[in-house]
């Protein structure tokens, strides 16, 4: 075992006997992902490695053979003819190390480099625009006037501050206020108590946990889940060295690092909520105005860890995705499904669907949550592992997926507008305001 920090070499990304025995298969999966990565540049290091190491454990033999051997000398000449052996081959061994040092930390940055295979289902594709439609679901919104956008709307109504929001927090700062406040509220308790409500599903007989997690988080977090380093411009990064993080996936998948777990607590459904912070650096000049993509929000986040089995993933994956779909339409919010593209896949994932809701203002769909699996992308490098029924250990596989975060919001405003400027409130939210059923001037 080798260690830089907390990562320990031998088990900690794609295993290197898998990416060696199959260098095409993740050569066509880069490639597939367009992520610039060369395999055989790994496996030169790697053979680099294992040499070193060969060569080292060797002469450490030697080492501790000799110098039981001088022990027993008692004639003067071979004695110092042997430490001076001793001295080169010490030379020698800490010459050797030093390179094992530059060539391992050489080797860890191709391996948290390695990208995941995408599955045979995922289309091809460039980046988002390549995305495959696979569900439509509702009727989008007929007005009989021009509809507004959020801005408009939520400004009109005492709603929103955009211009004191940049006064305090810079750019993309914001206030809520008023009933966008109650409305924020009213959506976390719905989702709360939707999750409750799933129970021991028929899918896994998990019933959902809540929790509450931490968003100031440590660097090997966000290392072990994928976000870095390739992310590293888009995360906010305190004095300490630590992260804020842009999602309760990263601190719920932490909640279990470095630990086995029992194979009966098989699946882990967890329902997380935290505040997200988000620096937006990759999306220069996109979404400049409102509160679409904000600096800082709060969303509630499905993780499941489950039996390592690709059938288990898939199954899984459908749930996850389809518990946001129910909730959406709950909602009465009009929406599609696209499975993405290779090119809009993340460095871990294996397949993703995005859910994008309908914004009559932009007269098209916008993405809300995005449902993932990783198979064990994530697990080997946080090291959480189960023993299977013949008591050998094995990484979990794990999934996330966006419940609600704050865009529904947004299309909850707009798609529920009417023509003098008021906002209906879904109805399954209006226990939840106190019987309010519309939003409107005073």
């Amino acid at each position: 075992m080798y260690r830089i920090g907390r990562f320990c070499y031998n088990g900690v990304m794609l295993d290197i006997k898998f990416i060696r025995e199959n260098k095409d298969l993740i050569s066509l999966g880069a490639k597939k992902k367009h992520i610039d990565f060369d395999v055989e540049e790994l496996l030169k290091i790697d053979d680099e490695r294992k040499s070193l190491t060969t060569s080292i454990e060797k002469k450490r033999a030697e080492q501790n053979e000799v110098s039981d051997k001088i022990v027993k000398i008692t004639d003067s000449g071979e004695k110092a003819d042997m430490i001076s052996k001793m001295k080169i081959l010490k030379e020698e061994l800490s010459k050797e190390e030093e390179s094992l040092k530059t060539v391992m930390h050489k080797w860890q940055e191709l391996m948290v480099a390695v990208p995941n295979i995408p599955d045979v289902s995922v289309p091809e594709g460039n980046d988002d625009k390549d995305n495959k439609e696979v569900k439509v679901w509702g009727e989008k919104p007929s007005f009989s006037f021009t509809p507004k956008n959020h801005i408009e709307l939520m400004e009109n109504l005492g709603m929103l501050d955009l211009e004191r929001g940049a006064k305090v927090a810079g750019f993309r700062g914001y206030f809520l206020k008023g009933d966008a406040v109650k409305l924020h509220f009213s959506l976390w308790q719905f989702t709360q108590d939707f999750f409750s409500a799933k129970g021991g599903s028929a899918s896994g007989g998990a019933e959902w946990t809540p929790m509450l997690v931490p968003s100031l988080l440590r660097r090997e977090l966000l290392l072990g889940t994928g976000y870095l380093p390739q992310g590293e411009e888009d995360l906010y990064k305190t004095q300490d060295g630590e992260y804020l993080s842009g999602t309760a996936e990263v601190a719920t998948m932490g909640y279990y690092m470095d630990e086995v777990l029992d194979k009966k607590d098989l699946p882990k459904k967890i329902i997380s909520f935290s505040p997200a912070y988000r620096r937006e650096a990759g999306a220069h000049g996109k979404d400049t105005k409102g509160i679409f993509r904000i600096h800082e929000f709060y969303k509630f986040e499905q993780v499941v860890l489950c039996e390592a089995s690709h059938t288990e993933s898939v199954k899984y994956h459908e749930e996850i995705e389809r518990n946001t779909e129910e909730l959406t339409e709950a909602l009465g919010l009009p929406y599609h499904v696209v499975v993405n593209c290779g090119g809009d896949l993340g460095l871990g994932q294996v397949k993703k669907y995005d859910i994008e809701v309908w914004v009559p203002s932009e007269n098209t769909y916008r993405e809300t949550g995005s449902a993932s699996y990783f198979h064990d992308f994530q697990t080997r490098r946080l090291n959480i592992r189960y023993r299977d029924d013949d008591g050998k250990l094995k990484f979990a596989h794990s999934l996330n997926n966006t419940a609600l975060s704050g865009r529904p919001l947004i299309m909850i405003v707009e798609n529920y507008q009417q023509a003098d400027g008021s906002i209906k409130i879904p109805e399954v939210l209006q226990a939840y305001m106190g019987g309010q059923t519309v939003i409107s001037k005073s």
